[in-house]
């Protein structure tokens, strides 16, 4: 449930008498820090489980052409 315009004004209102006036600007960065290395360890962990689900297509040509070349000599 996303917050109307008034509630929005009432937790602002609150939070600056908590805080105060200068604190406020130095929470706000803050919490943007944090929201965006969240975001961007989220998107390493996604692209690290991606990479480990489908490997790039040079491993799977070096790791096929390894697997087949002794079978190949093998049958000589």
């Amino acid at each position: 449930m996303i917050p109307g315009p008034g509630e929005l004004a009432l937790i602002f209102a609150i939070a600056l008498v908590i805080f105060g006036p200068k604190k406020l600007p130095e929470l706000g960065k803050s919490l943007g820090q944090g929201i965006g290395n969240f975001k961007k360890s989220l998107k390493d962990v996604q692209d690290e489980v991606k990479s480990s689900i489908n490997p790039p297509a040079n491993e799977e040509d070096s790791s096929q052409s390894n697997s087949q070349s002794p079978k190949s000599e093998g049958k000589k």
